[in-house]
């Protein structure tokens, strides 16, 4: 029999989407993919070839269950050089990408019935390792008009005496919104509670810069790693920094699940912080002439953009002039229109009537898909 808890997993709607596609590719269509945040860039020459210079050097064996110590002190020295924040390698979990790291730092703070605040919309997964760890959820539903962010006060609200942590992300899956110093220091002030901030997205921003939580609180944990900057998501690489009373934990857990990462890639990880800083520059100006040509193209198709999105692949766009359920038309998009888009109502109820497109794809790609778009609207709006 299959357990309650695992029985109130919910499903990743943007991968049925994905199978969708995948399907209608089998049968011999031709499916622009503009629902998945994968990036489509090689992974830069410079990481691989570490990883087989690695390989080649039998650097194949368990490495210490927090992560190499050489990889530990080159994110120290990252994060410091780029948000001035000093940290030490005991601070920091190397893992099998960023998903497993969120869910040994729920397991780490979380007892049975423990609060943990979360945006509604969000990031699908996170209430899942919530509920993984006996938490539960306290959603806020935030504005659209208002970039999706949180205001202080509605979080005062939803405060008990069992909130343990409140979850932020930025740049913003799904919204692409990047929070402003002010933002996150308003967040900061919850001295109470821990905050865990996805900072995934982190170097893929298109005006301004992001801001680290851990330039305004040490009360937190980020959760970070190489999938999306060094588009590196099949390598499975993340780390977890958190506060210094938690090391001891966090590796026991680790060693628990994990052992430890993958050791010749974690020396690819290296070599991405060290040497990858011109791929990944360049990968961003793609990026951004993307998002400037699919912001322009969905405006003029009717889609309503309430702000501008300047960080991560995403536009969440609104699309309540043509649909009242997302996922209905999300389906109807892909199967019709033969281009694959994620449901507003993915991410949570608050992002019903919205749709996410990913500029993760060729420009190329992307004229083509939005000019289906735009014939399908025609067509049935």
């Amino acid at each position: 029999m299959i357990s309650k808890r695992a029985d109130k997993f919910t499903s990743f709607i943007v991968m049925d989407v994905m199978a969708k596609a995948e399907e209608l590719e089998r049968r011999g269509e031709n499916v622009i993919h503009l629902e998945v945040g994968e990036p489509d860039f090689s992974t830069p020459k410079v990481i691989t070839q570490a990883a087989i210079d690695a390989l080649q050097n039998n650097k194949t064996r368990y490495t210490h269950a927090l992560g190499l110590l050489e990889l530990r002190q080159a994110i120290c020295d990252f994060y410091f050089k780029e948000y001035g924040v000093k940290i030490i390698p005991e601070q920091i979990l190397v893992s099998t990408g960023t998903s497993p790291a969120l869910l040994f730092a729920m397991l780490a703070i979380l007892d049975k019935g423990d609060e943990v605040i979360v945006s509604n919309p969000r990031y699908p997964c996170y209430q899942n390792f919530i509920l993984a760890a006996g938490g539960k959820l306290k959603e806020i539903k935030t504005r659209p008009e208002e970039g999706f962010v949180y205001r202080p006060a509605d979080i005062k609200k939803k405060i008990t005496p069992r909130t343990k942590a409140i979850f932020i992300n930025s740049p913003s899956n799904p919204t692409g919104i990047v929070m402003s110093k002010e933002q996150l220091q308003s967040i900061a002030q919850f001295k109470k509670q821990y905050i865990i901030s996805d900072e995934i997205y982190h170097g893929l921003v298109y005006k301004d810069r992001a801001h680290s939580i851990l330039e305004f609180t040490d009360k937190a944990f980020v959760i970070n790693g190489f999938s999306k900057l060094y588009a590196m998501t099949g390598w499975r690489l993340g780390y977890c920094i958190f506060p210094k009373e938690f090391s001891n934990v966090m590796q026991r857990i680790h060693q628990n699940f994990m052992i430890s990462a993958s050791g010749f890639i974690q020396w690819a990880g290296i070599a991405a912080l060290a040497k990858a800083q011109k791929d990944v520059a360049e990968m961003a100006r793609i990026y951004d002439e993307r998002r400037q040509y699919m912001l322009k193209r969905l405006r003029e198709m009717g889609f309503v953009i309430h702000v501008e999105p300047t960080g991560a692949f995403y536009v969440f766009a609104d699309a309540r002039k043509f649909c009242k359920d997302s996922y209905k038309e999300a389906f109807r998009i892909t199967e019709e229109a033969k281009v694959g888009v994620t449901p507003g109502i993915d991410f949570g109820s608050g992002g019903e009537g919205f749709l996410r497109f990913s500029y993760a794809n060729s420009l190329e790609n992307i004229k083509e898909g939005l000019d289906r778009l735009e014939l399908y609207l025609n067509k049935y709006f």
